[in-house]
């Protein structure tokens, strides 16, 4: 079995040049394979409210919703780092104590202000903050706010290849790529459903992805009814 994952180990790959593999995963199941596959980290986003459970935006999502899909993900993560999101509105370092008391390894959330106060309660910080239109100094400014105030990783959205690599740069800890980031960062991170083709949407989507999923279970599921229609034994079932 690979050695248990640690932020100062990750850190240390930031420093050997090492790239860094995160994904964003919602349950029990998808926590074994990933972490089975050898990634560092295992995020488990509020995009779990949109895009698993149909809430029409992520500020949906309560405390007590992410406390249970974070200790779900936390009995299939044996080796991977755990982040959990800290969904919209909640107190840092109170909403912080809940999540690390349901396994989270670190937290994620944005506001400067909220990693002091979670830091400071003693439960690392996975930072997210946002590239777009600010200027690349501009954007370096704030992950050096983001670090000084105690951030362990930076989650940087939208970097962009100029912006991504100053920042870089600039800090001590490793950047990591969600939405719109490339291979200028020290890692990326990727929601498991989006890379292997899970949503319906990926059913006319001509979109390349790791798999397609949502196209084998259709297939599957078409071909268990005509079994089942059939008088046919079904697969999978023994007697």
């Amino acid at each position: 079995m690979q050695p248990k994952v640690s932020i100062p180990s990750v850190q240390q790959m930031k420093r050997d040049g090492r790239k860094i593999v995160g994904v964003v995963a919602w349950d029990w199941q998808i926590a074994q394979i990933v972490d089975r596959a050898g990634v560092e980290i295992v995020s488990v986003g509020d995009s779990v409210g949109v895009n698993l459970w149909g809430h029409a935006a992520a500020d949906e999502l309560t405390l007590d919703e992410m406390l249970i899909v974070c200790r779900a993900v936390r009995r299939g993560v044996k080796r991977a780092l755990v982040s959990c999101d800290l969904p919209p509105g909640q107190d840092g370092s109170h909403a912080a104590v809940r999540l690390s008391e349901a396994g989270a390894d670190m937290v994620k959330l944005a506001d400067v202000s909220q990693v002091r106060s979670v830091v400071r309660a003693g439960i690392p910080v996975f930072a997210e903050f946002h590239g777009g239109q600010e200027p690349p100094e501009k954007l370096v400014e704030q992950a050096k706010r983001l670090e000084d105030a105690g951030a362990s990783l930076l989650d940087f959205r939208h970097s962009g290849p100029v912006a991504g690599e100053a920042v870089v740069r600039a800090v001590r800890i490793p950047v990591i790529g969600g939405l719109g980031g490339g291979p200028w960062l020290d890692g990326r991170i990727r929601m498991v459903h989006a890379a292997i083709g899970y949503a319906a949407s990926n059913l006319d989507s001509t979109t390349e992805n790791y798999a397609n999923v949502a196209q084998i279970t259709l297939d599957a599921v078409k071909t268990f009814a005509e079994d089942v229609r059939a008088a046919r034994q079904i697969k999978g079932q023994r007697g």
